[in-house]
């Protein structure tokens, strides 16, 4: 697509608006309730929905379908990602009515160092076709490491902090306990951080790790940096509401790695043979109409088999209803 200077300078505004509401709704810390969560999920959807029609009418069905191939990967491995911010919250033990507030915070920090992950890939796949050799091996890696991942288990899982999280820590020092939503406080006439800061960082910077195979996965279903950025946007705008809606729920997706894994594996796939096509090799190359079906099909299943194998489990406590 060819999307102007103002037409991204627009579209940067709409999101960023959309951001500030997000953050004036959210704004006072409370409890969220399902119900609260289950209709600002579906707000986002339909949003990202109208935005993915309003592609339709603007470049037709080719970039439509690679919006809505690339939202649902990317929404898809969010929810895996879900797991993880769990573990998070666990570990720096955050009061439920500052959770929000933590995800907020941390989804707008993923969501502008990941326009920076957007830019470097679309330059670097300008310069060097042979990159899609190397997102399409590294997909494949990703996709059998989930698989062992997904064979070990989460029972007895435990978040580690990561080598940045610890020399902040270091440097800046942590206070003992929360403190409201302050991010530093005065303790013994020196600035500290507060556990607030420290669980906020955690889950900006974990994904951004996490943004190095969902970032390669959607370069393998457009290679348009509009698309790509905008459906990352979209996919991780709705994450604070989808983590409080399906929060008790994600244990019971025993089988969601697996599914991601054949996702991953099948895009690397893909832009294997895009490779081998651009280097002027005669074979096959996967459409995105085929892709997104196949998407779609494959979390289906993975979600069915999943609700089948954990049926008759007790949901765990979750949020406030």
């Amino acid at each position: 697509m060819n999307i102007s200077l103002t037409g991204w300078l627009l579209t940067i505004a709409a999101l960023c608006a959309l951001v500030g509401v997000d953050f004036l709704i959210g704004r006072k810390p409370h409890d969220v309730s399902v119900k609260e969560a289950g209709i600002w999920t579906v707000v986002w959807v339909v949003l990202a929905c109208l935005f993915g029609l309003g592609l339709l009418f603007h470049g037709g069905s080719g970039p439509t379908g690679e919006f809505f191939a690339g939202y649902i990967t990317e929404k898809s491995l969010s929810v895996d990602n879900l797991f993880v911010f769990v573990l998070i919250m666990g570990k720096f033990a955050v009061p439920s009515q500052y959770q929000q507030r933590v995800l907020m915070v941390g989804v707008l920090v993923a969501l502008v160092l990941r326009a920076g992950f957007i830019a470097a890939g679309a330059a670097i796949i300008s310069a060097f076709s042979w990159v899609f050799y190397v997102f399409g091996a590294f997909l494949i890696w990703t996709a059998w490491k989930l698989v062992q991942d997904a064979r070990k288990g989460h029972e007895n899982e435990e978040y580690e902090e990561n080598k940045l999280l610890k020399i902040a820590e270091r440097r800046f020092g942590v206070a003992d306990r929360y403190h409201g939503t302050k991010l530093f406080i005065r303790e013994n006439g020196k600035r500290v951080m507060t556990p607030m800061l420290v669980v906020m960082l955690a889950i900006g910077s974990t994904d951004v790790l996490f943004a190095l195979d969902s970032i390669p996965a959607i370069y393998g279903l457009t290679q348009d940096p509009y698309i790509v950025f905008t459906a990352n946007a979209f996919a991780l705008m709705g994450l604070r509401q989808l983590y409080f809606l399906i929060g008790g729920l994600l244990k019971k997706l025993v089988h969601l790695s697996y599914g991601l894994s054949i996702i991953l594996g099948f895009i690397g796939v893909k832009l294997v043979l895009h490779a081998l096509h651009e280097s002027g090799v005669h074979v096959p190359e996967i459409s995105i109409p085929f892709s997104l079906g196949f998407i779609v099909l494959v979390l289906a299943v993975t979600t069915f088999t999943s609700l089948r194998a954990t049926r008759g489990q007790e949901t765990e406590p979750g949020v406030k209803s």
